[in-house]
């Protein structure tokens, strides 16, 4: 049996567990290749016409993938580390994958609770189970993964340019370099360095958000909004640049919170979608350039 592992979404922000979970159990696997505009094309064919880029490339994604594997792993996650919501069609992802390819082939898809190690362990044991692997291997396997993404190392954190930007977003969108259109190497070449979120700890995050007047629902406001006012008032960012997927409801109340706080500092919102030309998408960022000059 091979289980093919799509390389979308949230797989940027756990990429250790997953590779060394897999890796542990000594199965079969075949992960997908980065995206690229057959992926695209695959996904666009499989997924709802209103779904976001990040969706549509990860159907295209879990599509490539049946084509050689036997089942894919589609994880149901249904809220992260600190207990924070995510967007519904994560929760949901295992249909509408199913709903695309017209294949229910999908495992572990159990809800999977960040926050919770031991419902976690239960979820991962019921998908092992299905694959024929022991609760003993699989308790290794766990064990090493959840290690291995403890002391992993994210972000982006870059000095030696003349400007440089606070790079706000899904991680979705930061890192997967062909939805971006290679964002991250435009900014280099325009002499412009960047900074991400996971270099603000989630103790700095929580202080940034005390005034407000509730606790925040969504996970990526959290990571985007708190961030944002931490290292402007630091003055460690000439500017911010969000990253966002065209119609992403969540993004929609983040940008508009961090625009009333930051006055007359520089912000640049830059939509996502497949339909999006490289042209214009350079010539707003040399624009943004001058801005912040």
């Amino acid at each position: 049996m091979k289980i093919g592992i799509p390389g979308g979404l949230l797989y940027f922000k756990y990429e250790p567990f997953i590779r060394t979970f897999f890796n542990e159990l000594g199965v079969s696997t075949e992960y997908s290749t980065v995206s690229n505009k057959e992926i695209l094309d695959l996904g666009t064919h499989n997924c709802v016409d209103e779904a976001c880029l990040p969706m549509k490339l990860y159907h295209g994604h879990a599509a490539k993938l049946q084509k050689n594997c036997d089942c894919i792993a589609v994880p149901r996650i249904m809220n992260c580390e600190f207990g924070e919501s995510i967007c519904p069609k994560f929760q949901g992802l295992p249909e509408l994958v199913a709903s695309g390819t017209g294949k229910t082939n999908q495992i572990f898809t159990e809800p999977l609770y960040m926050n919770d190690p031991k419902k976690l362990k239960s979820a991962l044991k019921k998908g092992c189970r299905q694959i024929g692997v022991s609760d003993t291997r699989m308790e290794r396997a766990f064990f090493s993964a959840s290690e291995n993404q403890r002391n992993s190392s994210f972000g982006i954190w870059e000095n030696g340019y003349q400007k440089r930007v606070f790079l706000a977003g899904h991680p979705y969108n930061i890192y997967d370099s062909f939805a971006n259109l290679n964002l991250i190497n435009k900014l280099h070449q325009l002499d412009i360095g960047v900074i991400t979120e996971e270099w603000i700890s989630q103790y700095e995050k929580s202080e940034a958000l005390s005034g407000l007047i509730k606790k925040p629902y969504w996970l990526f406001f959290v990571h985007n909004f708190a961030p944002a006012m931490i290292l402007m008032e630091r003055k460690e960012i000439d500017g911010i640049i969000y990253v966002s997927s065209f119609c992403c409801g969540t993004d929609s109340i983040i940008i508009e919170m961090i625009k009333n706080k930051i006055g007359n500092f520089p912000l640049l919102v830059l939509k996502l979608d497949e339909q999006t030309g490289e042209a214009g998408y350079h010539t707003r960022l040399e624009a943004f350039w001058e801005v912040m000059k």
